[in-house]
């Protein structure tokens, strides 16, 4: 396993938070709001985090050898993972699936901006 970039985690993480408010706004000026936008914040560093753990145990010569394994990585962790947990969630509490499927496309489009981070700065 190599090292992790942590320059890439956290370049991810800031263009990851820029999908997010390009899709949803910013922050309301309520407290209440920011707090849960600054929870929102650092579980979306966490995500950061293991996508670049993930990233350093495949290894640099892999990835330079297959840099397909980036966009394929990030955004099937978001297709495969984060879109079903969506619908899930969704379902249990009988919300419109139609925020889920936006919901799902936004979490696809940030998994492979994050992994286009890490093969940019890789």
């Amino acid at each position: 396993m190599g090292p992790v970039n942590w320059i890439a985690v956290l370049a991810a993480w800031l263009v990851a938070a820029a999908v997010g408010v390009a899709f949803y706004g910013r922050a309301a000026t309520p407290l209440k709001s920011r707090l849960r936008h600054a929870v929102a914040a650092l579980l979306l560093l966490l995500t950061a985090a293991m996508m670049g753990h993930m990233f350093a145990r495949v290894g640099a010569a892999t990835l330079e050898a297959k840099p397909w394994l980036y966009p394929m990585m990030s955004g099937g962790l978001a297709l495969a993972f984060v879109g079903p947990a969506l619908f899930i969630a969704y379902a249990r509490r009988d919300f419109d699936q139609r925020a889920a499927w936006k919901d799902y496309g936004v979490w696809v489009l940030t998994y492979l901006a994050m992994g286009a981070v890490f093969w940019m700065l890789g």
